[in-house]
């Protein structure tokens, strides 16, 4: 499948569709003075102006609401009469089922099953049926489009034109909200965030930078920009959990190529410092991936700059996180 940019008219019709099911969400600015992310230096970013896009807030507590619910409205009623699915290790699961529930149609997710227990236990409460499979056959579904015996609409996590244009509803409302912005970071996991927002910040701000973030564990995009072709790389799990994987989608690798500016990686260490500096400066409870861009803003790289970080999700087991506020790194 070919992947096109999402369009200014892309974003702006889909805004159109999904207000009424996301959360128009607040754009925050976060306070640097005196903060000091393990493993960075905080001289380095004192004069790092840092905004907050908080998707956490959104619902189901992730972005994903925003793709799912405008590629289920495209589908329309009459396909989805035979059921939705999709392939997640939660939050885009929690996003379909959110509105399947809305909608009356049944929902069936297929996760890998390294899944957290808070992800499948929303999927539960929203009435989504799962499908625990191993990551590899995970994986194959994301690649195939479909899960051997499932019926019904497939809405794809990342690879979708319903998808990304949704998601490019987040940088529609960033540049609502404030016009100066030098750098906008992006976790990117399987890229429909990322190149969702780099396509219409393209349209609408030209000159702002937009940055992928990957954690060293899992940082295919940074070894495939590096070699000028998609590159797999050794994927290590941590509690990092909604973003990262062993490579790049090669539907979206052309997209990711030409949209983004370039990656950020950062340590686990950095990401757990950044969950709980937004708990405990911004009172924002983050997963892992979403304070993965909030870990990119503190490294020090943009100092002098207005830095939009997106905070993706919040959907973190309350186990890890009182281990993160400790001071420790989850297991």
């Amino acid at each position: 499948m070919t992947l096109s940019p999402v369009t200014l008219a892309d974003a702006e019709e889909a805004h159109a569709r999904i207000r009424a099911t996301v959360l128009r969400t607040p754009l925050v600015r976060f306070p640097v003075a005196g903060t000091s992310a393990r493993g960075s230096d905080a001289t380095a970013h004192a004069d790092t102006d840092i905004l907050l896009k908080l998707e956490c807030l959104q619902p189901i507590g992730s972005f994903k609401l925003r793709g799912a619910a405008n590629a289920m409205a495209i589908a329309g009623a009459d396909a989805l009469s035979r059921g939705v699915y999709t392939a997640s290790a939660g939050n885009m699961a929690q996003g379909v089922a959110w509105c399947a529930r809305e909608l009356g149609v049944r929902c069936q997710v297929v996760v890998p099953d390294h899944a957290p227990r808070a992800k499948t236990d929303a999927i539960a409460r929203l009435g989504g049926e799962t499908i625990k499979v191993p990551f590899v056959e995970w994986w194959q579904t994301l690649l195939d489009h479909r899960y051997p015996g499932m019926d019904g609409v497939f809405v794809h996590p990342f690879a979708d034109a319903g998808v990304m244009a949704g998601n490019g509803t987040i940088a529609l409302e960033i540049f609502a909200d404030v016009r100066d912005v030098d750098v906008v970071l992006v976790p990117y996991g399987g890229g429909g965030l990322a190149c969702g927002v780099a396509s219409v910040t393209r349209a609408l701000s030209p000159r702002t930078a937009v940055y992928a973030v990957e954690v060293e564990t899992a940082a295919p995009l940074t070894a495939s920009l590096a070699a000028g072709t998609p590159t797999p790389v050794t994927y290590t799990r941590t509690f990092i959990d909604g973003m990262g994987s062993g490579a790049v989608s090669a539907e979206m690798w052309p997209l990711a190529q030409s949209l983004l500016t370039g990656t950020v990686v950062v340590t686990v260490e950095q990401v757990a410092a950044a969950v709980r500096l937004l708990a405990e400066r911004a009172h924002v409870v983050a997963e892992g991936a979403g304070a993965a861009a909030l870990a990119a803003a503190l490294s020090g790289r943009f100092a002098g700059k207005r830095v939009v970080c997106i905070v993706s999700g919040g959907n973190i087991d309350a186990h890890r996180l009182a281990v993160i506020l400790r001071g420790e790194v989850p297991e």
